[in-house]
């Protein structure tokens, strides 16, 4: 596929649960599985464009410790490049994902560890790295200082830029204008300019919220509805691929995010691209896991062929 996607962000072992319904503060209710593997929004978007084809440096922080080993052998497994700073006294971060079952929604609280700690000094470090990648990737699981100096490395370079901005916190007006798309969902759109979004007008509206604060195009994910592009020159709506039943939706967001950013890299159209990680998301909510869900290259182009064909 080629291209080069730099991401940074953060890793976390993800420990999901899975039952009939959320347990009540001070209730113990019975769990029908547990799964532990690799996620955190950076690593998982990392895996999923690395799978998707593109060339892929990840930038974090880990702690010293197993989750941390689980992290680096992953990052091995997919052909990704790792910079990751080892924090000694520090956890690698972990998250508690609950999992719905009947319809796969989930629940997630993320503890970041060590990659908590980073800072601008994190991407002045890769600075290299970002030079030569055609997409910079970042998210706000790790300090915004981080995030914004990445964004500012990148557009220093004429490297493309896409901010994720999950989870949802209130942001300084004038990084937007650092991101030549910015890839919320309908829950982060909403916190980002005040508007609930529930249908597609809701979005553009919300996306001119963001496009009047700088943002170069705004790319709204709706969930098992698709995703809205607004930009000031045109606005395109790309359904979402039914693909089965849905088994686990915690990492498509993700799966989005790293697709649209490996299908950029190789010098896909924006439209093209969205529907190139609507296609990689619908596949992984099929299966369970974050990470482990993430589609092959191949997996995804049957799936735009076969869509293709049937008109």
């Amino acid at each position: 596929m080629g291209g080069r996607v730099v991401i940074l962000g953060i890793y976390v072992t993800d420990l999901a649960f899975r039952a009939s319904r959320m347990p009540l503060i001070g209730e113990t209710i019975a769990g029908s599985t547990f799964a532990m593997g690799p996620g955190g929004k950076g690593s998982n978007q990392a895996v999923a464009a690395a799978r998707a084809g593109a060339e892929v440096v990840f930038c974090t922080r880990l702690g010293n410790d197993a989750f941390g080993d689980i992290a680096r052998a992953t990052w091995q497994a997919e052909g990704i490049v790792a910079r990751a700073t080892s924090v000694e006294g520090m956890a690698t971060g972990a998250a508690h994902i609950f999992v719905e079952e009947g319809t796969g929604h989930n629940a997630i609280i993320v503890a970041a560890g060590a990659a908590g700690t980073m800072d601008a000094g994190d991407a002045d470090a890769i600075e290299a790295d970002i030079a030569s990648a055609q997409v910079f990737v970042t998210q706000l699981e790790q300090p915004v200082d981080a995030a914004r100096r990445g964004l500012e490395i990148a557009r220093r370079h004429g490297v493309t830029t896409v901010l994720n901005p999950a989870p949802a916190l209130p942001l300084p007006d004038d990084i937007f204008a650092l991101c030549d798309y910015v890839t919320p969902n309908e829950t982060e759109a909403a916190t980002l300019t005040g508007i609930e979004v529930r249908s597609r007008d809701d979005a553009r509206r919300a996306a001119d919220v963001l496009l009047a604060k700088g943002a170069g195009a705004v790319i709204v994910t709706l969930g098992e509805a698709g995703a809205l592009m607004h930009s000031r020159a045109r606005s395109v709506f790309v359904p979402a691929f039914q693909c089965g039943p849905v088994i686990e939706t915690a990492g498509a967001g993700d799966g989005f995010t790293g697709g649209f950013a490996a299908a950029l890299a190789r010098g896909d159209d924006p439209v093209e691209a969205i529907r190139f990680g609507c296609a990689l998301a619908g596949i992984s909510v099929t299966r369970p896991g974050t990470a482990p869900s993430m589609p092959r290259l191949a997996e995804i182009e049957a799936l735009l062929g076969a869509a293709a064909a049937a008109g």
